[in-house]
């Protein structure tokens, strides 16, 4: 399955990132940010989608919807919101249903990767 993850804002957000990506089996991770979230870095390869954050919620909608199309091979992804704030959130999210790609949402718990 292919993740997808928001880079944002948020104490120790990045760290639920990496950890989800470390311990999970991914065939393909794309990771989207603003320019700041170019220096996220871990072990694993992926693919890196710079986008202005601070758009309006439907603008960045379009924005991800764009930046995404053509990027993801399967029918569904694992998505990790454990970055960011609600509008980013929902931006994504509907970028996604849109794509049309169904979601499962991935977190990192003590007992490993969970689908929620």
């Amino acid at each position: 399955m292919e993740l997808i993850a928001l880079l944002s804002s948020g104490k120790g957000t990045w760290a639920q990132v990496a950890g989800v990506i470390k311990h999970g089996e991914w065939d393909k991770i794309i990771l989207l940010g603003d320019d700041f979230a170019k220096q996220f870095s871990c072990d694993k390869k992926f693919e890196f989608i710079k986008v202005d954050l601070s758009k309006r919620i439907k603008d960045l909608r379009d924005e991800f919807l764009n930046k995404l199309k053509g990027k993801i091979d399967g029918t569904e992804v694992a998505l990790s919101i454990a970055s960011g704030d609600g509008k980013e959130h929902m931006a994504l999210i509907s970028a996604l249903i849109n794509l049309p790609v169904g979601i499962r949402f991935a977190a990192l718990t003590k007992e490993g990767i969970i689908d929620l």
